[in-house]
């Protein structure tokens, strides 16, 4: 049971009703150590307002997300893609946000091979404004449902391959529990993954089935059958000593009251994890 909340983080599209300052504020009156930043929380106001928010609050920033979407069969979109993921590199540094997770994207009138190869060129692309910014870069695989479009990596393997083959420390991994759970490979990939040094962020949620939505209906922690107590293990037995970061699209919780939320939350993260 974790009864300190230091390391707890919580993405901001987990509370999505709240605006970005009522999110952080609430965040540190519970003691919450960490916020990872999407991109929707700081759109109207800017990186730089956003910035100049979150330092004024006992807070780390852990990431912005969302980044990627690399794979294109248009070259015109594949440049745009590139674009876009420096932009967000501005709003990176601007947020003091160390890490962009990228969401590396797929297209689905090409082979995901295809998809994979331009993933990796982009990425390598940016790591020379990734470097100048300080900001690093973390492929996050997806459970192969969102492969059709949303992400052609899809078992941590995969990542860890690309992340061995661009081989520059500032590209790693994030691990979502939700997208990894089934993998039969996956406690020797999470220690492949750390023994390398290349673990950047650890998500947490759950799986139940069967679900209403495949995106906007993931349960909290201790709502499924991920064996959450097993996993947060072998992240640590890999070596990995950063944030705990939950991470739940649900339209269930974001109609709740989301003070009410937050504190189920906590509850689910003292009692599971």
């Amino acid at each position: 049971m974790a009864s300190d909340l230091s390391n707890l983080c919580i993405h901001t599209i987990t509370t999505k009703r709240w605006p970005l300052e009522k999110a952080v504020n609430e965040y540190c009156k519970k003691g919450i150590g960490g916020i990872s930043v999407w991109g929707n929380a700081i759109q109207r106001m800017g990186a730089i307002k956003a910035g100049e928010i979150l330092k004024s609050y006992p807070i780390e920033v852990v990431s912005l997300v969302r980044g990627g979407f690399f794979a294109h069969a248009s070259e015109q979109k594949r440049q745009e893609a590139l674009d876009h993921n420096k932009k967000l590199m501005d709003d990176s540094a601007a947020l003091e946000a160390p890490l962009l997770v990228m969401l590396c994207g797929a297209d689905p009138t090409q082979s995901l091979e295809t998809s994979r190869s331009q993933i990796q060129a982009g990425i390598e692309e940016i790591i020379p404004y990734a470097k100048a910014h300080n900001v690093k870069l973390g492929i996050e695989p997806l459970h192969p449902m969102y492969s059709y479009k949303r992400c052609a990596i899809n078992t941590l393997s995969q990542a860890n391959t690309i992340v061995e083959d661009i081989n520059d420390d500032t590209v790693g991994v994030i691990i979502d529990v939700f997208h990894t759970w089934w993998d039969e490979n996956l406690r020797s990939e999470i220690m492949r993954c750390g023994k390398n040094n290349h673990i950047m962020g650890y998500h947490l949620g759950d799986w139940r089935m069967p679900m209403s939505d495949m995106l906007n209906d993931r349960p909290l922690m201790g709502e499924g059958c991920i064996d959450l107590p097993k996993i947060g293990s072998w992240i640590k037995e890999a070596g990995f000593t950063g944030f705990d970061e939950v991470e739940v699209f649900s339209n269930k919780y974001w109609d709740l009251d989301q003070n009410l939320f937050l504190d189920q939350i906590i509850k689910a993260y003292q009692d599971h994890c």
